[in-house]
């Protein structure tokens, strides 16, 4: 059987009045879902950046040790050059062997130098490895304090709010479809919610503009569906308003 207008107007607004429910129960909530959903895309940001240092820290270990190593070849080469320091034949072979002795000596010098560079980044890079850490700690700690606040929150309000889905998915079996959609797309398009709304002090309770007193005429005689000229959220009248609070 095809709805009047009246019927259609009263279950846009049962339907709006179930969903401004589910909307206060969720403001209960507050921004606890998205702090929570930050708090771990933070502590993932700072556990990639500690397993970075980690690496790098490993890497500058790894490069103080080939220098060294580096340095006992050279000190090695050194002292063989030495020995044949003592049986060289000429000033040819003394100049080139001493040649090689400054070359080598040279080498432990750069590989000093890079150690000293090396231990001063691992002394930087342990001191922001033990800040980060300590930051995943207390970040962390507020997680798991405000997945606790939330879970208690939720677990208080879940029930209600499940019965009140409930309520919504069998209320939207009285609006007609192409209609569903249009209060659905309007719902997401305002941040209160709100795409079906009452008149209130001669104005839209949507918007607050003025509504023309011809128009409220029309909208208490519940003739044909009407939006509001400012804000497009569709109007009903005070007595529909009051008859479902």
């Amino acid at each position: 059987m095809e709805q009047t207008v009246e019927q259609k107007l009263k279950a846009l607004w049962a339907w709006q009045s179930i969903e401004t429910e589910i909307d206060k129960i969720r403001q209960v909530r507050g921004e606890l879902p998205i702090e929570v959903a930050d708090l771990e895309d933070e502590i993932a940001g700072l556990d990639t950046r500690i397993e970075k240092i980690r690496n790098e820290l490993d890497e500058l270990e790894d490069s103080i040790v080939k220098r060294k190593n580096m340095i006992k070849d050279a000190q090695a080469a050194i002292k063989k050059y030495e020995t044949q320091l003592n049986e060289v034949k000429n000033n040819r072979e003394y100049d080139a062997i001493s040649k090689e002795i400054e070359i080598q000596g040279l080498e432990i010098q750069v590989c000093e130098k890079r150690i000293r560079e090396a231990e001063f980044e691992i002394k930087n890079k342990t001191e922001a490895y033990e800040a980060t850490a300590k930051n995943v700690d207390f970040s962390k700690g507020e997680l798991d304090a405000k997945k606790q606040e939330l879970e208690t929150i939720t677990s208080e309000t879940q029930k209600d709010e499940d019965k009140l889905l409930a309520e919504v998915e069998k209320s939207e079996k009285n609006i007609d479809e192409r209609l569903l959609k249009v209060i659905k797309k309007l719902r997401r398009s305002f941040r209160n919610g709100l795409a079906v709304v009452s008149i209130e002090r001669d104005s839209c309770s949507g918007c607050h503009n003025k509504i023309p007193p011809q128009l409220q005429s029309e909208i208490r005689q519940r003739k044909k569906i009407i939006i509001c000229e400012h804000c497009g959220r569709i109007l009903v009248d005070e007595e529909i308003a009051s008859e479902e609070a």
